[in-house]
């Protein structure tokens, strides 16, 4: 019921302020509101709402994730970056850690290398859909092959409309707001200053052509994004519209590897793909936005002068995955200290909170008594600053509080890690470093940065095969990590694989980071020295370190690993055990693409392998020269025993019916 008469309305508010006078009294109680950490599979919510509420955003979070795995045709999702939801149950709290940017959002997503922080302000209806654009771009980052900014924008815009009740409605304009509001004196008015909706925009008789779509260059990646109201975005979005629509995302994914792996013109690659021109394209794709009315529905109601909520009509519709009832959830008290530390930790990563963050994290980690989570917030701070003494010293602190805290392990790592890159030296205390990383993965299997960490330790100390083995699994998990891939590199120089360390760095070269490809075409400069003389050309200026200490691309010189093997890490493959012949040297040439399906696989002089691929009515035999070596997606590792798998293959033609496996993906 809503009241016009202003006596009447302040009549009614007085109580409410009188509440709100008592509300200091009431926070000093002993029974004040109890902080509470809610765990599922996927996420860990804390939150000052309620367990009720905490289940509610816990269960929405799962929900979320099923349905854009849906999208991308997937069962499971990799999460190589923990997630942690911080829900508040008022304005007030969310308020002092809230971006000023973010305006009237009733969430932000806050990125890092280490943890994923999300905050929620539970005072506004359905606060989780204010994230559903960067945690689109965070499954796209970890579960889908690096593709174009126009194709993960667009899907980013599809998933942000999702609505989520009785049934999953999706489709409708993320962008768009409505025209009329409501002040304080009950009035309507109309704000001049909303920006147009993609509706409105690709209403245009104007549009890009899809060439040009599709050529854009566009850090597609989510952390570097401006206003989502642009043509840009309007386009992109309706074209993933169309293609989810029409079952067209295969396709995607086979113009993709024509565009990025064969080097393919867009103009054929867009025939080849999805048998349409890119005119043909353009028209399927303008007469499929004209033919969803829906979307000039939302768009009427938006600009309607009414206080009422906007309903905006969803063109498509999912079951939901699951209820509150079908997860495993987790409820546990969490200290008040411990709540204010994390959320300390949050704000120290919003920049223009980062002062106040550090000031309230260092009063927690000494009043009223330590507090371990609070130390390991300013050991992470000091580590994104690169103030490594100081971070060592906050982790030391903390594991006297609480040496069973893999976050220590963890950050631990992170630091000697980031501290031989930044001093170009050796990691310091490589076998506690080690022993940290396995613990760390056995706590959180899917943490790709902490296997990166362990590839480089590992051929640090010598231990190439284990190195190998643990580098692939941080690709692996993380498929669109140029530095990941960098370091798969440099431990194939270390360990003398000549072609496939020049195949990575052959396409690092020619991808869009800057950094990467620059360090990239140097790499592949020297590999003809190393591999002749076993050392890498000497420039002016500098000197030789150690191939652990200088891993990123920005820092990298390529120097071979040394071959001592870390008493605490020996590799699988040491003197004491019999040595496995050298792989055959791949033969040059282009890179070829073949669809198919797997007939059988012969190891039997294994690490080699040939991999029998039925294509139509011709039988091709792909050789490996080491299985373990070769790049896999859609699996953690080749297997022997694949039968009757769908796959696209990468290859070098050896001759009509042969070819050196390059990659395959799996189906």
């Amino acid at each position: 019921m809503r009241h016009r008469d202003p006596i009447l309305k302040l009549s009614l508010l007085m109580p409410l302020c009188l509440l709100a006078l008592a509300a200091p009294r009431l926070a000093s109680a002993k029974d004040e509101p109890k902080w509470l950490e809610v765990h599922t599979a996927h996420f860990s919510v804390i939150t000052d709402a309620g367990e009720k509420r905490g289940r509610e955003v816990a269960v929405r979070m799962e929900q979320m994730r099923a349905i854009f795995g849906q999208f991308l045709l997937k069962d499971k999702l990799k999460m190589p970056v923990p997630i942690t939801v911080v829900a508040f149950k008022n304005d007030k709290q969310y308020g002092l850690i809230a971006p000023a940017k973010q305006g009237l959002a009733a969430g932000f997503y806050v990125p890092g290398w280490d943890r994923i922080y999300i905050a929620l302000n539970l005072f506004e209806a359905d606060s989780w859909r204010s994230i559903a654009h960067p945690m689109a771009h965070y499954l796209l980052n970890y579960n889908y092959p690096p593709a174009a900014g126009w194709f993960d924008e667009g899907l980013a815009e599809y998933f942000g409309s999702v609505q989520i009740g009785r049934q999953v409605d999706v489709g409708g304009d993320p962008e768009l707001a409505p025209e009329w509001h409501e002040d304080i004196f009950d009035e309507m008015r109309r704000d001049p200053n909303v920006p147009q909706s993609l509706t409105q925009l690709l209403s245009s008789p104007v549009w890009l052509s899809m060439v040009d779509l599709f050529t854009m260059k566009h850090d597609g990646s989510g952390t570097r994004e401006g206003a989502h109201n642009t043509l840009y975005y309007a386009q992109s979005w309706m074209v993933v519209h169309y293609l989810l629509k029409k079952n067209k995302l295969p396709e995607a994914g086979t113009y993709f590897d024509l565009v990025q792996n064969q080097k393919m013109p867009v103009e054929k690659a867009m025939v080849q793909a999805f048998d349409m021109s890119p005119s043909q394209m353009e028209g399927a794709v303008k007469t499929y936005f004209k033919s969803l009315s829906s979307l000039g529905i939302a768009l009427d109601q938006a600009k309607k002068p009414t206080a009422d909520p906007v309903e905006i009509p969803q063109p498509d519709h999912l079951a939901v995955p699951f209820g509150v009832d079908d997860i495993g959830i987790a409820s546990t008290p969490m200290k008040d200290e411990e709540a204010r530390a994390i959320i300390g930790d949050l704000m120290a990563r919003v920049p223009e909170h980062r002062d106040q963050a550090l000031r309230d994290l260092q009063q927690l980690a000494k009043d009223p008594k330590d507090n371990e989570a609070a130390r390991r917030g300013l050991a992470a701070d000091g580590i994104r600053q690169k103030k490594f003494d100081a971070a060592a010293d906050e982790l030391d602190q903390a594991a006297e509080l609480n040496p069973r805290d893999p976050w220590i392990w963890y950050y631990r790592s992170a630091m000697k890690y980031q501290k031989a890159q930044a001093t170009r030296q050796e990691m310091q205390g490589l076998a506690n470093m080690l022993q940290d990383l396995r613990a760390v993965t056995d706590w959180y299997p899917q943490l790709a940065d902490a296997y990166n960490m362990l590839g480089m330790a590992r051929v640090e100390g010598g231990g190439i095969n284990s190195a190998l083995e643990a580098q692939r699994q941080a690709v692996a998990l993380a498929p669109r990590n140029v530095e990941y891939q960098f370091n798969l590199g440099q431990i194939y120089v270390a360990g003398k694989k000549w072609e496939q360390a020049r195949e990575i760095f052959t396409r690092l070269k020619a991808g869009q980071d800057r950094v990467a490809a620059g360090a990239a075409r140097q790499q592949l400069e020297d590999l003809d020295t190393l591999q002749k003389y076993g050392i890498r050309p000497q420039r002016a200026g500098e000197k030789e370190v150690p191939a652990g200490a200088a891993s990123t691309p920005a820092a990298s010189n390529g120097a071979p690993a040394k071959q001592t093997v870390a008493e605490q890490d020996q590799d699988e493959d040491a003197e004491s055990q019999p040595k496995q012949p050298a792989p055959q040297p791949a033969t040059t040439g282009p890179v070829q693409f073949l669809k198919g399906k797997i007939v059988s696989s012969d190891c039997s002089r294994s690490p080699e392998a040939t991999v029998t691929v039925l294509s139509g009515m011709t039988t091709y035999k792909m050789h490996s020269a080491d299985y373990k070596s070769l790049l896999i997606i859609g699996e953690d590792r080749f297997s022997c025993d694949w039968k009757n798998r769908l796959v696209s293959v990468n290859y070098r033609a050896v001759g009509k019916l042969e070819g050196e496996l390059v990659s395959i993906e799996v189906k």
